[in-house]
């Protein structure tokens, strides 16, 4: 509140730092009004077009009145039918479309929900990072505490788990994971999965997989379930999308499955907040899993191909960077003598003069630090231009101790700021938890 304003906002909205994303599209815009072309590699933000089935059914069913009248909450049966069969053909999981299958407005709406459902004030949830925003501050909306527990080789994880669970009174109440990762393009086995739900029934902890990426994978890689691990659904559930997969991102539709008291859950709070999703959405929703196997596969190809040329333009400038085998982002390390300068600076600097916009890695958390994620929405044209564009300026920019004179000031948050994102609300036990 400032000055004689009558607006107070909630205790709660001091913990939320300016979004990284809306940042960044505040930032293109401004400069596309202007008339910059700026290729935008900061959102994971598909350009590609849903697959034309899809588009003619929502076309279709859009013209009947009935589908504009409030649509059910939890999604429609046939939709909730048909998302069960995918889980069967795909993943060899028998779920009960009735009570363990519930669709949500996105992946982000659901588990934003959830965490309303599952966490409140002296609840405590582990979130591996560098992070996706939404895993750590749908927490921090809620009312609970997060604790980062920083990514590393699967053993050495699996005990980090552990010690939080043996070292805090009362113990963690739910993990959230979200494999293929955003933003590193980490990837799990189900033996990861498998040792994750040992420890869930241990230590008695809900978990919560966020799975948004499951069919963009490359090189041979098929991305497991935690569905798929006997007994996952006694301890957990499962996020899904139709944004990566379909380019369905600004439909709005995703799904969760496994625990059926979790569901419930999710579906009482659904239930006094949303109406659900538009019925026209779902109708086209059930399109997209029976009849787009093969617009999904053609679009994957897509990606990797958009990958490889990415990856190889960057280590051509001086980038070092590997190739990911999941997911559509980059996940790679600011080349030096310019990492000494900030991911959010030089991420700045190369929106700025370069024209491109990309994700610094400390909107992910103060892990993320020293890194950039960059996606894979641009065609692979305009990923050239942008690779040009980036040397340019990589050759043209004085190193951080070479350089004399302040750089002046930008009107968005500071890196600092960013950091203080990582800060809200988290309960601050170990020191090794803060080493996504």
């Amino acid at each position: 509140m400032t000055g004689d304003s009558i607006v107070r906002f909630a205790q709660r909205m001091e913990q939320l730092p300016p979004y990284l994303f809306g940042m960044i599209n505040n930032m293109r815009m401004k400069k596309r009004a202007e008339g910059d072309d700026v290729i935008d590699l900061g959102m994971g933000n598909p350009i590609d077009p849903a697959p034309d089935a899809v588009t003619r059914k929502l076309c279709e069913v859009v013209q009947d009145p009935k589908s504009h009248r409030y649509p059910v909450a939890a999604g429609l049966r046939n939709l909730r039918k048909e998302i069960a069969k995918y889980y069967e053909r795909d993943y060899g999981v028998s779920l009960d479309s009735e009570n363990e299958v519930i669709c949500t407005i996105g992946s982000k709406e659901g588990i934003s929900h959830l965490c309303l459902a599952l966490v409140g004030p002296g609840d405590t949830v582990l979130v591996p990072t560098p992070a996706f925003p939404i895993h750590v501050y749908a927490t921090i909306i809620a009312g609970g505490n997060v604790i980062r527990i920083p990514l590393a080789e699967e053993d050495v994880f699996l005990s980090r788990i552990a010690t939080m669970c043996e070292s805090l009174y009362p113990s963690p109440k739910v993990l959230i994971l979200n494999y293929p990762h955003n933003p590193t393009g980490a990837l799990a086995s189900l033996d990861l999965f498998t040792e994750v739900v040992k420890l869930a029934r241990k230590y008695r902890f809900m978990v919560i997989q966020d799975f948004a990426y499951a069919k963009v994978t490359f090189d041979g890689y098929h991305a497991p379930s935690l569905m798929q691990v006997p007994g996952a659904r006694n301890v957990g559930v499962e996020f899904g999308s139709f944004s990566k997969s379909y380019n369905m991102a600004g439909w709005r539709i995703g799904y969760c499955v496994g625990n059926r008291e979790i569901i419930q859950g999710l579906a009482k709070i659904k239930g006094y907040y949303d109406y659900g999703i538009f019925s026209a959405i779902q109708i086209a929703g059930i399109v997209a899993l029976r009849d787009c196997d093969a617009d999904v596969v053609q679009q994957v190809r897509v990606y990797q191909q958009r990958r490889d040329v990415l990856c190889h333009g960057l280590r051509r400038i001086g980038w070092p960077v590997s190739e990911p085998r999941a997911g559509m982002f980059v996940w790679t390390r600011i080349p030096p003598p310019y990492d000494s300068m900030g991911s959010m600076e030089f991420g700045i600097k190369l929106m700025e003069e370069a024209n491109v916009a990309v994700a610094p890695g400390i909107g992910f958390g103060e892990e993320g630090e020293g890194y950039l994620r960059l996606a894979l929405v641009e065609n692979v044209h305009r990923i050239r231009q942008a690779l040009r564009q980036m040397g340019k300026v990589l050759k043209g920019l004085k190193s951080p101790a070479e350089t004399v004179e302040p750089r002046e000031e930008v009107s968005t948050a500071s890196s600092s700021e960013m950091r203080d994102c990582s800060d809200g609300g988290e309960a601050q036990v170990n020191p090794m938890e803060m080493s996504r």
